[in-house]
């Protein structure tokens, strides 16, 4: 398997990483119980916090949700920078973002502060500091509610302790088609750990695209929960890797590679899900070599890029369903021959 470059899985099977921290502050009700006053109270506490250091007032701009029409909403959801609970009543609710958007975060969702720090790469440890920083320089001026044996106080009671979610975002076409990856979810479930897909539903995930995450967070530590789902990922790209020496053999794999490359290249009109089963093909050759003059981080930015709201939102008008599909053609065309 000498055309495998092993040293570079973090870009082709490991997409991104993320990290969030999920915190409330004393004397506050948790947001489900929370009037109007009340939240307006947490976003003026928490925009007076990032005012108070300059290094976090220089990088971060705050969002009103109450002043975003549903496509720029909608857009913030397939971004990764809010969730989509939190568009669905925007009264009294804010987000903090980077311009790079790496990090985000949003004022009164499920609880009042919710950190999230989103890194192209696979470098767990260096998400979870960006985060941890981010917390002690909130905690500093809103005083978290702690309680020493229970931890970090959440309306969630699953989130009980540290409060933090982990993930990385996984690219698995050869354990998707040998159908594992049910098998895997079953057995990463009894080690506390989540595998499942982050596009589509009913008929199953598109682009063979999941989402690994710890479900833990009660009764250890913050690294230590890092380490458990940084050592299960190891092993699940091992495991990924293991499958493609066969694969890339086949024929009839190098020739759906071959097609989706020429497709993503040519085609003048593509729907979104289209794009994801085609990506996933040429992602999958540029793992294995059968692919050289592309890399996977053109694909990553475009499965972002390419989702409804957000190519509404960046062509400044809007759009039919077809305008759409022709609108991303022309742009994954663009991409892709540079």
């Amino acid at each position: 398997m000498d055309n495998l470059r092993e040293n570079e899985y973090d870009r082709d099977v490991v997409i991104s990483t993320c990290v969030h921290l999920t915190r409330n502050l004393n004397g506050i009700p948790f947001p489900a119980r929370m009037s109007r006053s009340d939240r307006l109270n947490v976003v003026q506490r928490a925009k007076e916090a990032v005012k108070e250091n300059k290094a976090l007032a220089h990088i971060l701009r705050y969002i009103d949700m109450e002043g975003l029409s549903k496509t720029e909403a909608v857009s913030l959801v397939e971004r990764h920078l809010v969730s989509a609970d939190f568009i669905s009543d925007c009264s009294g609710r804010g987000v903090f973002i980077t311009d790079d958007e790496s990090i985000s975060i949003m004022v009164n969702e499920e609880d009042h502060i919710h950190i999230r720090v989103y890194l192209w790469d696979h470098d767990l440890e260096n998400a979870y500091q960006k985060a941890d920083i981010l917390d002690d320089i909130f905690n500093r001026s809103l005083h978290f509610a702690f309680h020493k044996d229970l931890g970090y106080l959440t309306q969630d009671p699953i989130l009980l302790g540290t409060g933090m979610r982990a993930s990385l975002i996984l690219h698995l076409p050869a354990l998707h088609e040998s159908g594992g990856i049910t098998r895997l979810s079953s057995n990463l479930s009894k080690l506390g750990l989540s595998l499942s897909g982050i596009f589509g539903a009913g008929e199953g995930p598109k682009g063979a695209v999941y989402q690994l995450s710890n479900q833990v967070t009660f009764g250890l530590s913050e690294q230590e929960a890092i380490a458990n789902l940084k050592s299960i990922a190891t092993q699940l790209v091992h495991q990924e890797r293991g499958l493609w020496e066969e694969l890339v053999e086949k024929p009839e794999i190098q020739d759906a590679v071959s097609r989706s490359f020429a497709l993503l290249q040519s085609a003048k009109m593509m729907g979104y899900e289209e794009f994801l089963q085609l990506a996933s093909n040429v992602r999958f050759g540029i793992s294995t070599g059968l692919i050289e003059d592309v890399n996977s981080d053109q694909l990553n930015r475009l499965m972002i890029a390419m989702q409804p709201a957000t190519l509404t939102l960046r062509s400044g008008r809007k759009l039919t369903q077809n305008e759409r599909r022709i609108l991303r053609a022309d742009q994954i065309r663009k991409i892709l021959k540079k």
